[in-house]
């Protein structure tokens, strides 16, 4: 905790001193997007100097640029601890430029030396070939957050903040990204967000009035406005406004120290046990030029103020004499011989204004949160897992175990302040999905008042419970990315909501994985539950399975699918998740109560290896070698469940077939191991399917997937996929099964359909199976259950 009061005189020198580091700042900005060579000016500047292809995005940068200097300001003066979050990640190059004048650029990156040479390749490799993408990427020193695909920079900052009591997130919003709905969604914060045990979130909405093409909804409100929406969500806006960087700078600067006394203050009071009900946040409400310092009109257009300054203000510079000169004067503008020295190193009264150590902006370890993680602690396995004395004999509602296990984890992982290493977020489903348990350990986060009814809500809970999908995502990812663990637990049709956010995390940890100094994180858990299959209060709406499909596709190193039949196979597939650094691992099971198959040590070795043969539920002979006739393979707990009573049919109606029963718990073990870390070699492979029989496999998902990661296996076309094919309602649970063509009895004809021979009784189970689904269907419409033999039906 640091002094609760910060020194607010503000001199000319001080002043004086950030302008020139702005400067600083700004002119490296444009360099990175305009020059190859020539980058520091010391001769006239030619078309030669120039990059055959301007990219990236000045208008958010000298922004960006400003409060990253009295960031610096505020650090040096306080002593606190600082991660800067920036929604507009489109202005990279001015990110760039300050972790390089900083000097972690180059700590980090050698060859980017703080000399001419170093300062030549720091320009030459901005959105170029072979050098750094133009946002504020994973390649940034002190970013958790690229800013690419808008919306979620509050949402990060937030889960930044959530047990890390001493830390400051800055975050910028720009007025472009205020409109998207995640980032409208963000703003309730101060509702989650706990002053004793939690850090805190300094939002800073820029409106600089423009997005890439016209006005922005926020930029053309009023203060008053403003004052009254960000109030109504527990904030308290400061107004900062102004075109003259001597105006602004003194007012943003006292408005950032105000912040940050008003943050302390708060959380001082709280810690020592006061209230916090009622306390209102600071904000700042910035509204500067877009395009700032740079060209005012080109070619008669005015440029800075407005959507024309978003990215390359100077276009066509090699073309056109007259906009090379006028960027010679922009750059120049800025006095590069007075900042930087002969040899090219940034002058001394830059270097002396920054922080140091791992207070500067880009070397805290908040943003490569690999360095700060700790290992979870997790109780033995054996103090949940259910006693199987005969597989399918008892049923169990499949993910209570998973909530008992991570009852366990929160206790055994908390901090004597009441924070810890590990959350659970939940749009409002924590015990819907059966998770329940994790209540003994901790409540629901809640910082508005309460009612007698109110279940399991406290101020110092640490369940993370809002209806958005986004936020949990969002918070989540950030939580990990600053060096903690956790779980996200959906509804299996709405994880779709929040997609892409994983697959711009997906993206994110595929290349922190190329930085030896990005220190791996824990992985990005996805329980995906109340599935397609049994989402019995509600219809189709709640039924789709198409999160596989959207990660499967995506870094082999980095994405794993999980498909556990049971309750044991869920907590060793989870132990390995929980355990396990810089993956997405995505867990598909049901919270229903469904047979259980497998012992401990059976779901250990079945998870260890990601698809096994179960001998026990074939009928064909493994003591002497040869092919089955058949293979029912299966992925899922209904599919599972499923296929298993398609093989009792089997064994009884045509016991002279031989049917060999093989369940898929990994997915990707599927895919050639050429393409995949899990996949199998074709070894493996014809070890469990052989490379000639038929198979009739029963899926989770949508069947296209399956097809998809068969793709190039010999013989592929002998896989006959049955999976969800978008037919659905508020149903019983195996009509659903029955309405998508994978019951028991479509599997059991299928086998037959397929199968090398035609067993004696072939004819006779069909006509069987025929005539049960016929009685099904007249059945559920009279009773509203389903047929006593399905209800009843257990492996034997």
């Amino acid at each position: 905790m640091t002094a609760s009061t910060t020194e607010t005189t503000y001199s000319s020198d001080e002043l004086d001193a950030d302008l020139r580091y702005w400067a600083a700042a700004n002119y490296l900005t444009v360099a990175q997007i305009y020059l190859q060579d020539n980058v520091l000016l010391r001769q006239p500047l030619t078309v030669e100097h120039i990059k055959p292809r301007l990219l990236g995005h000045w208008g958010t940068s000298p922004g960006l640029s400003m409060i990253y200097t009295l960031l610096n300001r505020l650090i040096c003066r306080t002593g606190s601890d600082w991660l800067y979050v920036t929604g507009p990640g489109h202005g990279g190059p001015a990110l760039v430029a300050n972790t390089y004048l900083e000097g972690t650029y180059s700590e980090i990156y050698p060859d980017i030396s703080l000399d001419s040479d170093g300062v030549r390749r720091l320009c030459r490799q901005f959105s170029t070939p072979g050098g750094i993408p133009s946002h504020v990427s994973v390649q940034t020193p002190g970013s958790i957050h690229e800013g690419g695909e808008l919306g979620y920079a509050l949402i990060h900052a937030a889960g930044a903040a959530f047990d890390n009591p001493d830390l400051v997130v800055a975050c910028v919003v720009g007025d472009g990204e205020a409109e998207t709905g995640p980032l409208s969604g963000s703003w309730k914060i101060p509702a989650f967000l706990n002053p004793v045990r939690d850090g805190a979130v300094l939002p800073i909405l820029h409106l600089n009035d423009a997005k890439i093409s016209g006005p922005t909804v926020l930029g053309r409100s009023t203060d008053q406005a403003i004052a009254d929406y960000l109030g109504g969500q527990g904030w308290a806006p400061i107004f900062v406004e102004g075109d003259d960087p001597r105006e602004v700078f003194p007012a943003l600067q006292f408005a950032l120290t105000r912040a940050h006394d008003d943050i302390r203050r708060i959380q001082r009071a709280a810690r020592g046990g006061e209230s916090h009900h009622g306390s209102a946040w600071p904000a700042i409400v910035l509204r500067t030029p877009k395009g700032w310092t740079g060209p005012h009109e080109v070619d008669g257009k005015l440029i800075e103020g407005t959507h024309w300054a978003h990215q390359v203000p100077l276009s066509g510079v090699r073309e056109n004499p007259s906009h090379l000169a006028q960027l010679e004067q922009w750059l120049l503008s800025y006095d590069p011989g007075s900042l930087f020295d002969d040899n090219g190193v940034p002058a001394a009264h830059i270097s002396e204004l920054t922080p140091t150590g791992d207070k500067r902006l880009g070397a805290t370890p908040h943003a490569n949160g690999g360095v700060l993680l700790q290992p979870l602690v997790i109780r033995e396995l054996e103090n949940y897992a259910l006693t199987i004395d005969s597989p399918g004999r008892i049923s169990h509602e499949t993910t209570t175990v998973l909530g008992e296990m991570m009852r366990d984890i929160y206790l055994d992982n908390a901090r004597p302040d009441g924070g810890g290493t590990f959350r659970l977020f939940c749009p409002d489903e924590t015990a819907s999905n059966r998770l329940q348990a994790v209540f003994e350990a901790t409540d629901r986060c809640w910082q508005l008042p309460t009612t007698e009814f109110d279940d399991n809500l406290a101020a110092d809970g640490r369940v993370m419970e809002v209806l958005s999908e986004h936020l949990c995502e969002g918070w989540l990812e950030a939580y990990l990315l600053s060096g903690r663990h956790g779980l996200f637990a959906s509804y299996e049709a709405f994880a779709m909501v929040s997609v892409s956010m994983l697959i711009q995390h997906t993206k994110w940890l595929q290349h922190a994985a190329t930085l030896a100094w990005r220190a791996p994180v824990a992985s990005l858990n996805v329980l995906l539950t109340s599935t397609c299959w049994r989402n019995d209060h509600n219809g189709f709406s709640h039924q789709g399975p198409g999160l596989i499909d959207a990660v499967i596709p995506l870094a082999p190193d980095v994405v794993r699918v999980w498909l556990p039949p049971d309750s044991n196979t869920l907590l060793a597939v989870a132990d390995h998740c929980f355990r396990s650094r810089g993956h997405v691992n995505v867990l598909v099971v049901d919270k229903q109560s469904h047979p259980q198959y497998l012992t401990l040590t059976e779901a250990r070795a079945h998870a260890a290896a990601g698809a096994s043969r179960w001998d026990w539920a074939g009928t064909e002979n493994t003591d002497k070698p040869g092919d089955p006739e058949i293979v029912l393979a299966c992925a899922g707990d209904v599919p599972t469940e499923e296929t298993l009573a398609a093989a009792d049919l089997l064994r009884n109606w045509t016991p002279e077939l031989k049917v060999r029963v093989v369940n898929v718990i990994d997915l990707m073990a599927l895919l050639p191991v050429a393409d995949h870390p899990h996949g199998f070699s074709e070894d493996q492979f014809a070890d469990l399917f052989t490379d000639s029989v038929d198979v009739v496999f029963a899926f989770h998902g949508y069947p296209r997937a399956v097809h998809q990661l068969l793709h190039g296996r010999p013989n592929a076309q002998r896989f006959h996929v049955r999976g969800f094919i978008e037919q659905g309602t508020t149903t019983t649970p195996f009509d659903m099964v029955v309405l998508n063509k994978i019951s028991r009895y479509h599997l059991a004809i299928e086998a037959l359909d397929r199968a090398h021979t035609a067993p004696a009784g072939a004819e006779e189970l069909r006509q069987h199976c025929r005539d049960q689904l016929t009685r099904h269907d007249a059945y559920i419409r009279k009773h509203f259950e389903d047929l006593p033999e399905i209800r009843e039906w257990r492996w034997s």
